[in-house]
């Protein structure tokens, strides 16, 4: 499906010397402020009180927020919690109160402003069980990198694998880049965000590649670059498509989809936009320096053995 057709080839491998600069300079301050800012973890990871708070009708979450806000906390989650009527309070911990005096202080707070609120559970959860959730989760990311390294390795040759190896970590690194810089709070949903973005990023390589290694078989007089300038105008329209849609959801999410959505939604954002970016000038250029050309498309027939041959 098609919205528009380009029929002069766009030379976006003219510039790619320029464009790989700058990525490779935001690659590098991405690096350094994850280095030295780190991330601001959630209460998931930093441990915290757990309560679960049911109200008769159904809760109203942003008045639970400013109760809670008002106890001059900033950093917490509220969440329903399978119905409308119960939700998740999760608190970060507080080294002049205990667990108990804290739900206390915010049940305290909740009933001033809804006298139907009722305190079901509450939980402390310590410092080393997120900790343990976090190193989890950064295994699970490297499980996912490598597993995608060892399907682009059997999909393409090997110029192509790596190429699209170093896009997607460049995507995935520069994600992380952005919330250290600003400090904006990782938490499980952004976990997940960024794996998401991880095979989305891959999606959109394959696409490229796909259309590279087909152009080289159809093209057979076309120059490195020509191939690959082809390829790539020849899949904008699917691009367009694909990421136009893709982000319509996602900002729906980003607007409406409150508190605990913001920031999936803006990682999401984020990968989005940079996994075009390093689909169409990272991963091809790179391809295109390593030396990828035709011979690569065709595999040499092997040759029988003069040895096997039968003499009769």
């Amino acid at each position: 499906m098609e919205f528009f057709r380009i029929h002069k080839t766009i030379p976006f491998m003219k510039n790619a010397l320029i464009l790989n600069l700058i990525s490779g300079i935001t690659f590098v301050l991405a690096v350094f402020f994850i280095v030295t800012r780190g991330f601001h973890l959630s209460i998931e990871f930093t441990g915290g009180t757990v309560m679960e708070v049911n109200y008769q009708q159904a809760a109203q979450l942003d008045e639970v927020r400013s109760s809670i806000s008002a106890l001059k906390y900033s950093d917490f989650q509220v969440q329903n919690f399978g119905t409308s009527r119960d939700v998740i309070i999760r608190l970060p911990v507080d080294k002049t109160m205990s667990s108990t005096e804290q739900s206390n202080t915010v049940m305290a707070a909740l009933k001033k402003a809804s006298p139907d609120a009722e305190l079901r559970r509450v939980e402390f959860v310590g410092p080393q069980v997120g900790n343990e959730l976090f190193s989890n989760g950064l295994k699970a990311l490297a499980f996912v990198v490598v597993g995608i390294m060892i399907y682009l390795g059997i999909r393409f040759e090997w110029k192509f694998a790596l190429a699209c190896v170093i896009a997607n970590l460049h995507d995935v690194v520069i994600i992380l880049g952005f919330f250290a810089f600003f400090q904006w709070e990782f938490s499980l949903p952004v976990l997940a965000g960024v794996l998401a973005v991880l095979g989305y990023s891959v999606n959109e390589s394959v696409v490229i590649m796909d259309r590279i290694r087909e152009n080289f078989r159809k093209q057979r007089r076309a120059s490195v670059r020509e191939v690959i300038d082809g390829a790539i105008t020849q899949t904008i329209s699917r691009t367009v498509i694909t990421h136009a849609s893709t982000q319509m959801m996602v900002l729906s999410m980003f607007f409406f989809g409150g508190p605990s959505l913001h920031n999936f939604a803006l990682a999401l954002t984020i990968g989005i936009w940079f996994g075009i970016y390093s689909s169409v000038f990272v991963a091809a250029a790179i391809a295109m320096w390593l030396g990828v050309k035709r011979e690569d498309m065709i595999k040499t027939p092997k040759k029988e053995d003069p040895a096997s041959e039968v003499i009769y």
